[in-house]
């Protein structure tokens, strides 16, 4: 398995052997079931879809429970793919859980950013302030310049502007596991994780 779903609980600290404090995040990890194993002949391309979290049956549509029926498994209130692990046996029911990571490791966690609301190009951008002399009055927070006039006649595509910050799809790659729980199902990471506190993570090799 090349990963697991997990929910953001919060940042704390810790101090390793030479007393050195070490900023943590607690993260739920699992555990996770495999809901279906899709493969190149039916579906095109080779994945496992695991499920997060208990759901009530009412509270999930038709289809998926069709799916979770076939599967033999509960609702999930999470579900997502991760890339196969080449020459294992996957089987729907499995269920992986923390033991997958051990301590020293380094994953990547990609989760659903803080959303800022609409802002400027300083706040979102980092842009510099315009200076405050020489006439200037109201253009103290503006961008500038966003492109030329008659030639290419547009603005470029990625252009720096004000617009929503935050509330995306962010991944923070080599985050170094300090401690695994088994029994609880945690795992404390070294370092900050995209996202607000009970945010889903995904935790990949």
């Amino acid at each position: 398995m090349r990963g697991l779903i997990g929910k953001k609980i919060g940042m704390t600290q810790v101090y390793n052997e030479e007393g050195t404090m070490i900023p943590v995040t607690i993260v739920e990890a699992g555990p996770c079931t495999v809901i279906q194993v899709k493969s190149i002949n039916n579906d095109g391309y080779e994945s496992v879809q695991v499920g997060f979290g208990e759901r009530k049956a009412k509270h999930v549509n038709k289809p998926l429970n069709g799916q979770f029926k076939k599967s033999g498994v509960q609702p999930k209130k999470v579900l997502m793919e991760f890339n196969i692990v080449p020459g294992f046996n996957y089987e729907q029911g499995q269920e992986f859980n923390v033991s997958l990571f051990k301590e020293g490791d380094h994953v990547h966690i990609s989760g659903i950013s803080k959303g800022a609301g609409f802002a400027g190009v300083i706040k979102r951008h980092n842009f510099q302030r315009q200076p405050e002399t020489h006439g200037q009055t109201e253009y103290l927070r503006h961008p500038g310049s966003i492109g030329q006039a008659s030639s290419p006649s547009r603005v470029f595509k990625g252009m720096r502007m004000a617009g929503h910050k935050g509330n995306k799809r962010v991944t923070v790659k080599n985050l170094e596991i300090v401690k695994v729980d088994i029994e609880n199902n945690m795992l404390v990471i070294k370092g900050a994780v995209p996202g607000a506190n009970n945010n889903i993570v995904a935790i990949t090799k």
